[in-house]
């Protein structure tokens, strides 16, 4: 006869406020947390900064809270794929094929881009990055495109509440600029980096359409400067927008 177990209630708890907080893409504050599930309010607010500790929950502004980039590596390895990454995989194999370069999707959390799913270039000179891995929501090719697809209002929120960084030399720190940036890559469909967000590493990237209202996600490919030259640009950036339309219109009709 087995042994038996007794329920831990902070884990009961700690997974109810998780599904909570899944429904709620804007996040929630303690008090809201402990209003909807009846929790003590210091109890939520240890297990929110515990959660927060170990990234599978993300602080936001205002005092809320939101999932965090370590549950999705965590669902990633567990195989419990979303309906987006089952679709989208298929198709980053395909550029990688295509292009010879590594190919990822992304999506926005709260104010990072999180690498979701990959495939890695098969040669032996590549750009990687792991599943999990983020970048902020400022930074590089993915992040315009994502914010390209949103409303302007939105944008422009974005950019109040958030600093442009110099990671490299190359980076822009100027919002209007930037503001100009996110508009070429909105007439465009795609959005190129060079060395903005790491000295010496070029992106591409595309949007994906916002299937579910709570998403926003990107395709995009990393490399050298030797492996996404100047001419390549156009090119490259063709076979990610036919791609991202075959992503699109499969997920239209799920």
């Amino acid at each position: 006869m087995g042994m038996q177990f007794k329920k831990v209630p902070a884990l009961e708890k700690c997974f109810n406020i998780l599904e909570l907080l899944s429904k709620n893409k804007n996040g929630l504050g303690i008090s809201e947390i402990s209003n909807a599930l009846g929790y003590n309010k210091s109890t939520v607010y240890n297990i929110a900064y515990t959660l927060c500790d170990l990234c599978i929950l993300e602080a936001m502004p205002g005092n809320k809270f939101c999932l965090g980039v370590q549950l999705y590596a965590l669902g990633k390895s567990a195989g419990t794929d979303s309906e987006l990454i089952q679709t989208v995989h298929p198709y980053l194999d395909k550029i990688n094929k295509k292009l010879n370069l590594s190919a990822f999707l992304g999506i926005l959390v709260g104010k990072q881009v999180v690498t979701v799913d990959k495939v890695d270039s098969p040669v032996h000179l590549k750009v990687s990055s792991s599943i999990g891995g983020s970048t902020p929501i400022l930074a590089g090719a993915v992040a315009k495109v994502i914010l390209s697809k949103m409303s302007d209002s939105r944008i422009d929120e974005i950019l109040s509440k958030n600093e442009l960084v110099p990671f490299t030399k190359y980076s822009c720190t100027d919002k209007n600029e930037y503001r100009k940036m996110i508009e070429k890559a909105r007439m465009d469909g795609y959005a190129f980096s060079n060395e903005e967000y790491i000295e010496g590493i070029r992106a591409l990237a595309v949007p994906l359409d916002r299937y579910r209202e709570n998403i926003d996600a990107a395709i995009y490919v990393v490399g050298l400067s030797i492996q996404i030259k100047d001419e390549d640009i156009y090119a490259f950036s063709e076979i990610l927008k036919r791609i991202a339309f075959e992503i699109n219109t499969r997920m239209s009709l799920t």
